[in-house]
Order: C-alpha cells, then sequence, then structure tokens
C-alpha cells in the first residue's frame, strides 16, 4: 500500500465523524492540484499527494469554523493550524489533523522560467530527484532542487508539528537551523540605500490585486483589511509605489509573531515580488530577541501579546 492509499485509508475511516476534509486533488492541468473539499469516500479517492500540493490547507479553516473538520496538512501548513489554535480563531475538538512525510514542493515560477508557458504543459512527472515537464511539444527533465520553493530548501519541519493521524515515516531536516535566515542575513549585508531601492523595484510590479492577503491563513481581518477600510481611509487608490508599500509594510507588521512562512502570498502573487523576505526579516528579530517561532507550541503565548518590565534581550536602559 503506497502513502496515498494508507492517508485515503486514514481519511476514510473518520470521515463519519467529520462534515468535510480539506486536501488537494488534480487541477485544470497537469501541473496544477487544487485543494479539495471530500465529504465521500469517491471524493477521497480523488485525493492527490505530490510536490504539486503547493496550496496551505490550513487557510480554509477560519471560514468553516462551527463544522468538524479534517485538514490534511504538510509540516508548513500545520504550524498555520497551531498558530490558529494560538489565537482561538479556530477550536481544537473541530479540527483533526491529517499528515504525511513533506520532502518539499515546487515553486511553480521556477518552472516557469524553465519550460515556458504552463498553459502548454501536458504531463508532469516526479522520479529519483528529477522533475520530468512535457511542454509545447518538448519534453524538459530538470532536477527537483532546481525547482524546489525556497521555503523548502531551509524546511525545520517536514512532518505536521501537530496531528491525530500521521501516516509513513517521520523524516528529519535537510538543513541547518542556522541556514533558514541566511538570506535575510544576506540582504542585511547591503546598505539601506541598496535595500530600499530593492524594494521600491519589486513593489512597482505590484498590481494591488491582494492575492497575497487572501491566501495567507492568517489574515484573517476579513472586511475590516486596511486595503479596503475608508473609514479610516489609510490607503488611497493611487498607482504608486508608496501606496504598494504602505500596504504590504502593514500586511508584515500585522503577521509579527504570527506568521509560519508558509510562502502563501509569494506563491499567490502573479508578478511573483519575493514577500517572504519581509515576513522572514520580522521573524529573524523574533527569534534573536525572544528565542519564538510562530505556529509550534499552541500553549505558548507569542512575544507581541505579552508584556515584561524588563525583556531579557532588550536591555533599553543601556541606550
Amino acid at each position: 500500500m503506497s502513502l496515498l492509499e494508507e492517508l485515503q485509508t486514514a481519511i476514510k475511516k473518520r470521515l463519519p465523524e467529520l462534515d468535510v476534509v480539506i486536501g488537494w486533488g488534480k487541477g485544470f492541468d497537469p501541473i496544477h492540484a487544487t485543494p479539495l473539499f471530500m465529504k465521500s469516500e469517491k471524493d477521497v479517492d480523488k485525493l492527490e499527494w505530490s510536490p504539486l500540493c503547493v496550496h496551505n490547507t490550513a487557510t480554509y479553516l477560519t471560514g468553516l469554523k462551527g463544522k468538524t473538520v479534517g485538514v490534511v496538512v504538510k509540516g508548513c501548513d500545520s504550524r498555520s493550524v497551531v498558530q490558529l489554535l494560538q489565537e482561538k480563531l479556530i477550536n481544537r475538538n473541530e479540527v483533526v489533523i491529517f499528515g504525511m512525510p513533506c520532502e518539499g514542493v515546487v515553486d511553480l515560477s521556477k518552472i516557469r522560467n524553465a519550460v515556458g508557458d504552463l498553459g502548454k504543459v501536458r504531463d508532469v512527472q516526479f522520479e529519483n530527484g528529477s522533475v520530468t515537464v512535457t511542454a509545447g511539444g518538448q519534453t524538459h527533465t530538470l532536477a527537483f532542487d532546481d525547482v524546489r520553493a525556497d521555503k523548502c530548501a531551509v524546511c525545520q519541519y517536514h512532518n505536521a508539528v501537530m496531528v491525530d493521524e500521521f501516516v509513513g515515516t517521520p523524516i528529519e531536516p535537510s538543513a541547518p537551523a542556522e541556514a533558514v535566515y541566511a538570506d535575510v542575513a544576506a540582504f542585511e549585508e547591503q546598505t539601506p540605500t541598496e535595500r530600499m531601492a530593492f524594494w521600491e523595484e519589486q513593489m512597482s510590479r505590484c498590481i494591488r490585486c491582494y492575492a497575497c492577503r487572501n491566501a495567507c491563513p492568517m489574515c484573517v481581518c476579513r472586511d475590516h483589511c486596511v486595503a479596503q477600510s475608508r473609514d479610516p481611509n489609510w490607503l488611497s487608490q493611487r498607482h504608486d509605489v508608496r501606496e504598494k508599500m504602505m500596504f504590504q509594510l502593514i500586511h508584515a507588521m500585522h503577521l509579527a509573531g504570527r506568521c509560519t512562512e508558509c510562502g502563501e502570498c509569494q506563491r499567490a502573487c502573479p508578478v511573483d515580488i519575493p514577500l517572504v523576505g519581509l515576513k522572514k526579516k520580522i521573524n529573524k528579530e523574533l527569534k534573536e530577541l525572544f528565542d519564538y517561532e510562530a505556529g509550534i507550541d499552541p500553549e505558548a503565548t507569542p512575544p507581541l501579546l505579552a508584556f515584561q518590565v524588563e525583556e531579557q534581550n532588550i536591555r533599553e536602559r543601556e541606550w
């Protein structure tokens, strides 16, 4: 029995007690998987598990509060579930978590850069550390490491951090912990002028579609988002870098101590702005100051929700 079949069996066993189970199914073409909402055993038979299962299934949980929901998760997805529990945005007794070890997902923008128009893809196969893509009448064989999402290359949580039904053998991190924020540290080596120039160029491409916000599992302001509020009116409709940067910085700060680095904001961006970089910078500071990571311990209190007269690593009296 394959791991996918084991997972399907585990889901079918728990299905009678659940209103719906969220996983992944085949998308509209061979290169895209899509979220799958399973209510019957026939639905479960459509479940897919591959590096194409890029969506964070935890994103849908807050919209299903009050129902008993099963959710199939990768390690990063499970961190989002934990964070939602931590903030009491979902109830533990209403969620059943299914997991498998995850060795990484693809970055479709990297595949697009290698093979061209993804609309011409007719077949995708994963085997022995490579990805074979047939597109536009040509076959392209790519190393999986070359098209893997950046977050996966330094992932420390290949297995669900919280799970009710786990199939397969847990796997260890493939990268040292210090590698997680190496990219942020390298960016910090640039001058403030260089860093600002980089982000101004990136934000100039933003079309203000807010796909980044809509895909984020922790972005739960719904109709109260600053992007749409008119009383107070935080943002105008001007199409300039200042307004775009304003929204992204507010978004990043709202996720301080909450972002699980699932990468959904960056994956959803239609113009490939590296938005995770903003969140990782804040997470790096939180890790150094408070030794805290979001979405690991459901009983922990996020540092920005706690107060101490004297913080161990913030020596403001010495400034």
